[in-house]
């Protein structure tokens, strides 16, 4: 029986005293962090959550965050960490689709909670709690604090979940259309401790910084070992790239993850010096590719410690070891061991080494499907395999090399954006005929959308005027448009499909003199 339910217990009874985790100015003991997830639980319990139930969270990185992801599984419910960039639109969908029954948010989401639970009455106000401060009585909601605080202390009556119950659901795609919730278990998060606790060469002693937000499951790439195996998690509150070196420099950090806009915001800190970084033992770079050339001056200023990961959520990962980062220079890694990896045709037949497909894998983190979809599910997992819908190609000691995105996924900052959310609400414009979104390169978040846009014939519009309206409307502010271009028509293949590579190859041309 797996007990990852009970972690921060074990950690409080046979580490109680060592720093379990750094916010700011609080440090919390194993012990005191026990206690305060032991209150969580009970508070979570005295609303009526019970095992199965799925609570909703919408939170800034914040030291009540951390212990949530706790609390609620120890009493056998599930996670469901959302973004606070959404709008009532997203949030509300997002809720909806997962049943949440309890939702844990800030005072600063109040006008938006508002809103959504006038839409949704199986979510009552009184269901609903937010962590900072006064605001969230005269709200009309539950104070986080007050009722932690009324709480007995002691943990409820254990439960052991088994091993295929639900731990989470994580929403990675869409905010408005169909979402998608990726479902983990309790057995997948297991794996993500012992694996990538194994691939990251984690101890006990290790101290672990993250700096972006920990409601993406990027963050459970170093969170889980990291609480696995009792080490120190110090959690920004939001990426400044120079507190971040104070941060390390000040708490000997030795492990570390960041999206590619983070590490080169980091390299180009006035601040930066390979002395003040010495203690990290591993950068990881994952949620988008980084530039080689800042790849080798990460192995040039601090060798021996790049690592990047190529991952899903739905749970295929391939891991570049620091050990092969230099003579696999442009490879994403391979994959670590209990995992598989196919290249495949479009017949579906396997690629041989340097052949362009499909990159398909399975392994123990295979989600268990998406939340309520059925459908979808059975499109990702072919016989037990994952489609993962990018393209790539293997080397012939089976290293993985990126190509393209066939789903033409945005990667803005290591969020997710699918361009069709955006143009199913463009459309409704009712000047708009067509509309393609893709992605551009952006200096500080990597990719950043831009739609392409046909007029109804006799309807006029401007585009700042058409981006305007489309970003107001939006399900989160990371889908907003950072511009729109009116065509006279696409570029089309000969089945009329859109060719929005064309399309995105053109833009870069037409803007790389206004730079």
């Amino acid at each position: 029986m797996l007990q990852l339910a009970t972690l921060i217990e074990h950690h409080s009874q046979f580490r109680p005293d060592q720093v379990a985790v750094v916010f700011e100015h609080e440090r919390l003991s194993w012990r005191e962090f026990d206690a305060r997830v032991g209150r969580c639980a009970r508070a979570l319990q005295s609303l009526g959550v019970r095992r199965g139930d799925r609570v909703a969270t919408v939170l800034a990185n914040c030291r009540e965050l951390l212990e949530i992801y706790w609390a609620v599984p120890s009493i056998g419910a599930v996670l469901v960490p959302l973004s606070p960039l959404l709008m009532a639109s997203g949030l509300a969908s997002l809720l909806r689709d997962s049943g949440a029954v309890c939702l844990i948010t800030q005072c600063s989401m109040a006008p938006v909670v508002k809103e959504v639970c006038s839409e949704l009455p199986e979510l009552p106000a009184a269901h609903v709690m937010m962590v900072d401060g006064p605001t969230a009585e005269s709200a009309g909601f539950a104070d986080y604090a007050t009722l932690l605080a009324s709480c007995p202390e002691g943990r409820p009556a254990p439960i052991s979940p088994a091993q295929d119950e639900l731990f989470n659901v994580m929403y990675t795609s869409g905010t408005t259309g169909l979402p998608k919730g990726i479902m983990h278990s309790h057995f997948v998060r297991s794996m993500y401790c012992a694996l990538f606790a194994s691939a990251w060469r984690m101890r006990p002693e290790s101290v672990v910084l993250h700096t972006g937000a920990i409601v993406f499951n990027g963050a459970f790439v170093t969170l889980m070992p990291c609480f696995y195996l009792g080490a120190r998690y110090v959690l920004q509150r939001q990426f400044d790239p120079e507190e971040a070196i104070e941060i390390i420099a000040r708490e000997r950090v030795t492990h570390t993850m960041m999206v590619p806009a983070q590490i080169i915001a980091l390299l180009n800190s006035p601040n930066f010096s390979a002395e003040r970084l010495s203690s990290l033992e591993m950068i990881l770079s994952l949620g988008a590719p980084l530039y080689q050339e800042h790849k080798d001056q990460l192995n040039r200023l601090l060798p021996d410690r790049f690592y990047e990961l190529y991952g899903l959520t739905e749970g295929f990962w391939t891991i570049l070891d620091k050990t092969q980062s230099v003579r696999k220079a442009g490879s994403v890694g391979c994959p670590p061991c209990f995992f598989e990896m196919r290249i495949v045709r479009d017949d579906g037949s396997d690629a041989p080494p340097g052949e362009v497909g499909e990159i398909v894998g399975r392994g123990p983190s295979l989600m268990a499907g998406y939340f309520g979809r059925p459908d979808l599910t059975a499109q990702a997992i072919r016989d037990g395999w994952l489609f993962t819908g990018d393209l790539g190609y293997t080397d012939d000691e089976g290293y993985l090399y990126l190509v393209d995105r066939k789903k033409d996924m945005i990667d803005s900052g290591g969020v997710k954006i699918y361009p069709k959310d955006i143009e199913e609400v463009a459309v409704r414009h009712p000047a708009v005929k067509e509309v393609a979104v893709f992605g551009v390169a952006h200096e500080k978040w990597g990719e950043t959308p831009v739609a392409a846009v046909l007029l109804r014939e006799g309807v006029a519009a401007g585009a700042d005027e058409l981006r305007d309206w489309i970003n107001e409307r939006v399900g989160a502010r990371y889908q907003r448009l950072h511009a729109v271009q009116i065509l006279d028509d696409f570029p089309r293949n000969a089945a009329g499909k859109t060719l929005k590579r064309t399309m995105r190859d053109a833009y870069r041309e037409a803007t790389d003199g206004d730079r």
